[in-house]
C-alpha cells in the first residue's frame, strides 16, 4: 500500500489570499473545512451510487429523491473549497487527498437493498451535521462569521435531507 501524503491546508505564498483573520485562524478554519469538502465529495458519490443502483417498487420516488439530494450535496463542494481559498488556505488536490481527509465511509458493495441505502445515507447526513457543527464552533472561535454563515445553511440542508430520508424509511 502506498503512503498517503497529506497536503497542508496552508497555501503557498503565491496563493495566500490576504485576510484580516490571521494565520492561526486561517490554518484552523482550513483544517476544519477541508475534511467537510472531502466528506461532501464522499457523500455525493455515495448518493449518486445509490441513485444509479436503486431498485424495487419505489424506484422512481427513491431515484428522484437521491438525484435531488446529490445535486444539493454537490453544490456544497465548490462553495466550501472556495471559502478555504478566500481565507488563503489550500484545499483538496486529488482523490487521494479526499481519501486522507474523509470521515464518511465509502460504499463499494455491488448490491445494497433500497431501505439499507436510505438508512446509510440518513446516518451519513447525521454525521455530516455533527461535523459541520464542530466546524462552526471553530469558525466562531476565530470570528469567521462568513464561513459560519455558510455552514448554517448547509446544516439546515443536511437536516432536511435527514428528515426526508427518515420519513421515507418510516413508510
Amino acid at each position: 500500500m502506498k503512503d498517503i501524503t497529506i497536503i497542508p491546508s496552508t497555501a503557498p505564498q503565491k496563493l495566500a489570499t490576504p485576510t484580516d483573520l490571521g494565520e492561526k485562524a486561517r490554518q484552523a478554519i482550513s483544517a476544519t473545512i477541508n475534511p467537510l469538502v472531502a466528506d461532501a465529495f464522499t457523500l455525493y458519490v455515495k448518493t449518486k451510487n445509490y441513485h444509479w443502483h436503486i431498485s424495487g417498487s419505489h424506484y422512481r420516488d427513491y431515484h428522484l429523491l437521491l438525484d435531488e439530494q446529490s445535486d444539493q450535496i454537490f453544490a456544497m463542494i465548490d462553495v466550501l473549497a472556495e471559502r478555504v481559498r478566500k481565507l488563503g488556505g489550500s484545499t483538496i488536490h486529488s482523490i487521494e487527498h479526499i481519501k486522507s481527509l474523509q470521515r464518511i465511509r465509502d460504499d463499494n458493495e455491488t448490491f445494497v437493498k433500497p431501505k439499507e441505502m436510505l438508512k446509510r445515507l440518513l446516518d451519513d447526513n447525521k454525521e455530516l451535521v455533527v461535523n459541520m457543527r464542530a466546524a462552526h464552533k471553530i469558525c466562531d472561535e476565530h470570528n469567521d462569521v462568513a464561513t459560519a454563515s455558510i455552514l448554517e445553511n448547509y446544516i439546515d440542508e443536511a437536516e432536511r435531507r435527514t428528515w426526508f430520508l427518515f420519513e421515507t424509511l418510516s413508510e
